[in-house]
């Protein structure tokens, strides 16, 4: 039975990618690397900026300390944060969904963003009252396949709630193939939404639908309790 949903961020409530991509870019190209669309896509999408960054340095074969990484991280958030106040856009259906769900469940997100940036997309969607739980690149050691993020999700629903829901109860709504691994690994169910990639590279999820315009919460208890 579905009681609880998590959400990804970028690439499932908001068109963010580009813009993450185009920070990456300027931020790596000061440091001497080149970054293309194909291997951001191909590659460091499901990312954190974390793992981003430390990838494209190893890749390199450039060294990559604590403290620089740190920098970086700043740095890109700084680049950011600018365009996405001007430039951020809600995918179709995504704040309807929310507001549908949202009173009947409790809602979580769970992202490898920032939690600055999640929050923005969240209030300028207007749904941020909509999500008790955020919990973004800040808040876990390791980021998605990791199933960390999903199960500190549930475990906060849970704490908040009183609650004993368990991950088999739990929906997890990606984009990304890494994000479906991780929902997997975390025992949870996982609808697929082809944002960012196509269908057949979101296989592993247990429903795949093009839009969540076309979604509604009736569909979301159907992939628990199939009629």
């Amino acid at each position: 039975m579905l009681r609880a949903i998590i959400f990804d961020c970028d690439g499932v409530i908001a068109d963010t990618e580009p813009l993450h991509l185009a920070a990456f870019q300027r931020v790596l190209s000061e440091e001497g690397i080149a970054l293309t669309e194909a291997e951001y896509y191909g590659s460091y999408l499901a990312l954190d900026d974390r793992g981003c960054f430390r990838k494209a340095f190893s890749e390199n074969a450039k060294d990559l300390a604590q403290d620089n990484l740190i920098e970086l991280i700043d740095r890109k958030a700084s680049y950011m944060e600018p365009v996405m106040r001007t430039q951020v856009r809600l995918f179709p259906g995504a704040v309807e969904f929310i507001r549908e769900a949202a009173g009947q469940h409790p809602l979580a997100v769970a992202s490898g963003a920032l939690r600055r940036e999640i929050e923005l997309i969240l209030e300028y969607g207007g749904v941020r009252d909509c999500f008790p739980i955020v919990v973004s690149a800040e808040d876990v050691t390791r980021g998605k396949p990791d199933p960390e993020s999903f199960l500190k999700a549930l475990g906060l629903i849970n704490e908040i709630s009183g609650d004993r829901i368990t991950p088999l109860e739990c929906l997890v709504i990606e984009d990304s193939v890494h994000g479906i691994q991780a929902a997997r690994l975390a025992g949870m169910k996982c609808l697929a939404v082809t944002n960012t990639y196509p269908e057949q590279r979101l296989a592993q999820a247990d429903s795949v639908v093009h839009s969540l315009a076309e979604f509604s919460l009736k569909k979301a208890r159907n992939i628990f309790d199939p009629v």
